[in-house]
């Protein structure tokens, strides 16, 4: 079965290591990629839409090679439903079972992209769960 996982999270709580433990590396797709140059990792606020742009579109083209990639991961902080939104309707297009996960930090990890505290509890107070 085809399959997406989208995997929540805020910064520091281990979004893109439990991706990795679903699926290969390379098909754990996330915006904070589009910032990586070389071993860098050089973020600009200016271009966060073009990020989730780019990541939405490569997980598009992994799922219309559906046949070599069954099993895709989203790994971003998706506070928010909206945020998700263009993954669920990639999904139905390409016919993907959808599993949400919220991964926790309860290993008291920080940010490896240095998030200030301030910023971190913005995204908390904003983290929207539907049960």
């Amino acid at each position: 079965m085809k399959t997406l996982y989208i995997v929540r999270g805020i910064p520091g709580s281990g979004k893109s290591t439990f991706a990795k433990e679903l699926v290969p590396d390379f098909l754990v797709c996330e915006a904070d990629k589009y910032f990586m140059s070389g071993d860098e990792y050089k973020f600009d606020p200016t271009k966060l839409k073009d990020a989730h742009l780019w990541c939405q579109k490569i997980v598009e083209t992994y799922m219309e090679s559906d046949e070599l990639y069954p099993k895709i991961a989203v790994s971003n902080t998706f506070t928010t439903e909206w945020e998700m939104k263009p993954y669920f309707d990639l999904a139905e297009k390409y016919g993907y079972r959808v599993f949400s996960v919220v991964v926790e930090n309860r290993h008291g990890n920080n940010s490896v992209h240095n998030v200030s505290d301030e910023t971190i509890n913005k995204m908390i107070n904003r983290f929207q769960i539907n049960l």
